[in-house]
């Protein structure tokens, strides 16, 4: 494809410079046509020109991403206009001059070109797998499929809207601590590297029997100063590690099997997990997507190896003429007794996409309340292990401090 430049005018008079990529000039005019603009002239732009190189605008496009909101505010406004009655070609013609994202208005812009050449909107999304998900290009086919693409696509934003939500909820509820750890970590480290060597100095002018806890804390802080470097590095080294190992598969089978289990933290995951199946699932099937693709692509949207497991049985089971609900009756281990019960409703009256709508807002208010009430837990759980920490520093300096009054 080539870049061409064309000014024009808009249909009330206005000039316009516009930059596209396409096949060849001819494309150019056809292009201003659908948008209601007439050509001046245009130019070609030379494929290895500075200006191309150099060209912000494609950095940024480079660059950047397409946040969830972004997404969202899309899909909304597309499903708007085609409710609206305007045509698919012209509506993302209107989203390609709204969004101010440059990586969005090309992928954008793509979309539209390839739909103007006769492809389905669903295949022109395939061909942007990293900003459309096989969640979103199922909806969209079925959309289409169904001649409802106007109704799916509000659909589809409000369960992008839900799932965004969670996701920033359950993020707040980690700030916090995650905030403190940091600053105690880094004071710690600061009191070990200008405060301990002048309380050592002076134990070691004294030539006496130290406590252990005392002489572990000595024999760490010569090492940080020693090795100021190194010790950064290690530290730095060691999170990256932590960080490389949870993404391994067995970090992610290891994250995935602990998180679930832990005190307060497990229960919350395990609502995350069943909002978001029964969230993604509601929105598929109410689409008219059929139960296996449905049940397939809840299992590459949640991120739990263990819940991918369970959703890969159900839909084998449910291919072989088991019911839904079954599989989620027999992991209430990971899905609370709730979900399964629920689908079995819906199942006895033939409303489960209704069903599974109703149980993803009342785990989502669940979620919802319960990250409310983790910042007021771990608060105290916060202060107990500051003061653990404190108290163990002030013990190992203070004991050695109490054996010299004692023994003067």
């Amino acid at each position: 494809m080539a870049t061409f430049t064309y000014v024009g005018e808009t249909k009330q008079g206005k000039k316009i410079t516009k930059t596209v990529e396409v096949n060849d000039r001819f494309e150019v005019y056809d292009i201003a046509r659908q948008e209601g603009n007439t050509v001046i002239s245009v130019t070609e732009s030379s494929q290895y020109s500075w200006s191309n190189i150099l060209n912000t605008k494609r950095i940024e496009a480079l660059i950047s991403r397409v946040k969830e909101d972004e997404l969202v505010m899309v899909t909304r406004n597309l499903g708007s206009m085609l409710a609206a009655g305007l045509a698919l070609s012209r509506a993302l013609s209107v989203i390609e001059r709204q969004t101010k994202n440059p990586r969005l208005k090309i992928v954008v812009n793509d979309v539209r070109e390839r739909v103007n050449k006769g492809s389905t909107f669903h295949d022109a999304l395939s061909a942007h797998p990293k900003e459309f998900n096989d969640l979103y290009i199922a909806m969209v086919t079925a959309g289409e499929e169904s001649g409802n693409l106007s109704v799916t696509l509000q659909t589809l934003s409000k369960q992008m809207q839900q799932t965004s939500a969670l996701k920033k909820k359950i993020k707040g509820a980690m700030i916090y601590p995650s905030i403190v750890i940091a600053i105690l970590i880094g004071i710690g480290y600061l009191m070990m590297i200008f405060v301990m060597p002048a309380i050592t100095d002076t134990f070691r002018e004294m030539d006496m029997d130290l406590p252990a806890t005392t002489q572990l804390l000595m024999n760490i802080s010569d090492f940080m100063v020693t090795y100021t470097l190194l010790s950064v590095a290690g530290l730095v080294g060691f999170v990256a590690l932590v960080i490389f190992f949870l993404r391994t598969y067995i970090g992610k089978r290891f994250s995935s099997y602990v998180i679930p289990r832990l005190p307060m933290i497990g229960l919350l995951a395990k609502e995350v997990n069943a909002a978001r199946s029964a969230r993604t699932l509601s929105s598929l099937l109410s689409s008219g997507v059929d139960v296996i693709r449905a049940i397939l692509i809840t299992r590459d949207v949640v991120q739990n190896l263990y819940y991918k497991d369970i959703l890969s049985e159900v839909a084998k089971r449910v291919e072989k003429g088991t019911p839904l609900s079954e599989v989620f009756i027999e992991r209430d281990d990971l899905y609370p007794v709730l979900v399964g019960e629920m689908i079995l409703v819906g199942e006895e009256t033939g409303n489960i996409s209704n069903m599974l709508k109703e149980l993803a807002e009342f785990y989502e208010e669940e979620v919802s309340q319960k990250t409310k009430d983790l910042s007021t837990i771990i608060e105290p759980i916060l202060m107990v292990v500051i003061g653990g920490t404190v108290g163990f520093f002030a013990i190992a300096m203070l004991s050695p401090i109490y054996s010299i009054t004692e023994g003067i």
